[in-house]
């Protein structure tokens, strides 16, 4: 299994880490949803990357279990403020669904979906290069249903709202496409460390 470690070094003493107008939730990981937490079995979930690929794919859940492990060990940041340090998810990086659909050249952004209809908005290299995950576990266990179990993405280099919990799939396009909170005025992008919040940040 390949860890890739994030934000490498980042001490928590002080909250030396902390982005801008983040604080450091501990133990604590909040719950925020924009919807209500569906019963979803990993029997019943898929995942499907569709729109600028050669090959359109819809895993199960055996089929995106078969794809090489990977995990995340670092940190996470929420728009809301909060930041959780040196937590760790497994799962399987995105680039291993990629090398089976072949993403077009043309192809430079992609909205994900949720099983719940949630929708956010991504470019394509915040999703490449080792950069992003589906995950399954947190901390050895099974993702709980609460925070997007049985599978979320994990784009932890972003603002966790881009990390779509109950992730359907992703569906890749030739242009920027706002998603539910983009919409609703946050940032387009989202990154901690340049505090996009919100639209014009």
């Amino acid at each position: 299994m390949n860890v890739t470690r994030g934000f490498a070094g980042r001490p928590r003493v002080h909250n030396a880490g902390l982005p801008p107008g983040q604080y450091d939730t501990g133990d604590d990981w909040p719950v925020l949803s924009a919807e209500v937490t569906p019963e979803l079995a990993p029997a019943d979930w898929s995942f499907r990357i569709d729109g600028l690929v050669a090959e359109p794919r819809t895993w199960d859940w055996d089929a995106a279990h078969a794809l090489p492990a990977s995990a995340y060990q670092g940190d996470i940041h929420c728009v809301t403020s909060w930041s959780k340090f040196g937590v760790r998810f497994g799962g399987v990086s995105l680039d291993a669904f990629f090398d089976v659909v072949r993403p077009h050249g043309s192809a430079t952004h992609a909205v994900a979906y949720s099983h719940t209809g949630y929708t956010a908005n991504l470019p394509l290299a915040d999703l490449t290069g080792g950069r992003a995950w589906i995950a399954f576990e947190y901390e050895g266990e099974p993702l709980p249903a609460e925070h997007g179990g049985p599978a979320r993405l994990l784009v932890p280099h972003l603002y966790f709202w881009k990390s779509a919990k109950w992730i359907a799939g992703l569906t890749l396009l030739d242009h920027d496409e706002p998603g539910f909170w983009e919409r609703n005025g946050y940032h387009a992008r989202g990154n901690p460390w340049q505090e996009q919040r919100y639209a014009g940040d």
